[in-house]
């Protein structure tokens, strides 16, 4: 019986073994082009386009800035690619990764950590750093739910929590196509890097 593969060939080229992924074989255009097509809310939400994980990310990276104004770039950065392993292993809802079980939680600290060393952070970021993403995240969450995913406000605050009406002022969901999605989030992972030095 042959072994199954367990690469995946990127548009780069690049051929990233999932069950051992190396640095070396992460482009970010791989994971921008990847995150810019794959769905949130597996596709359960209003408007002409799918919301992106790459709009998601953008759009947590804005709001981790915005609760730590003083955090240094490389966090920013690690914010940016909070969800980079579902380039290659896909937006999971909640209750599926609660399914699912262990199995998904390592696969997507193999390649976080993969990406992490790509990009010059550490393959496991700092706890403190962590909460805070997570934070964010579930502002942005909050903020999906109750503008395009078709919840109310009171389901949204039991879900994910009744964010500071502050942080997430001015800001809304953005729906665009995936290719200006995709250079959105390629040009800000740029500047992140240009601005770590």
């Amino acid at each position: 019986m042959p072994t199954p593969r367990a690469w995946q060939k990127m548009l780069s080229g690049r051929r990233l073994d999932l069950l051992d992924p190396t640095p070396v074989d992460i482009e970010i255009e791989d994971i921008a082009h990847g995150l810019s097509f794959v769905a949130r809310w597996n596709g359960q939400t209003l408007g002409d386009f799918a919301y992106s994980v790459a709009e998601h990310s953008l759009l947590v990276e804005r709001l981790y800035a915005r609760l730590n104004p003083r955090a240094p770039a490389k966090w920013r950065l690690a914010a940016l690619l909070h969800d980079a392993p579902e380039y290659v292993i896909g937006d999971m809802i909640s209750p599926v990764k609660n399914a699912v079980g262990p199995g998904y939680d390592a696969l997507d600290a193999r390649l976080a950590a993969a990406v992490h060393i790509r990009f010059g952070l550490p393959a496991t970021i700092p706890a403190a750093v962590k909460k805070q993403i997570k934070k964010a995240d579930r502002i942005s969450a909050w903020m999906e739910a109750t503008e395009i995913a078709g919840f109310t406000v009171a389901e949204a605050d039991r879900f994910f929590g009744k964010p500071d009406a502050e942080v997430i002022r001015g800001l809304s969901i953005a729906l665009r196509p995936p290719t200006e999605t995709r250079a959105a989030y390629t040009e800000r992972h740029h500047a992140l890097l240009a601005e770590m030095g």
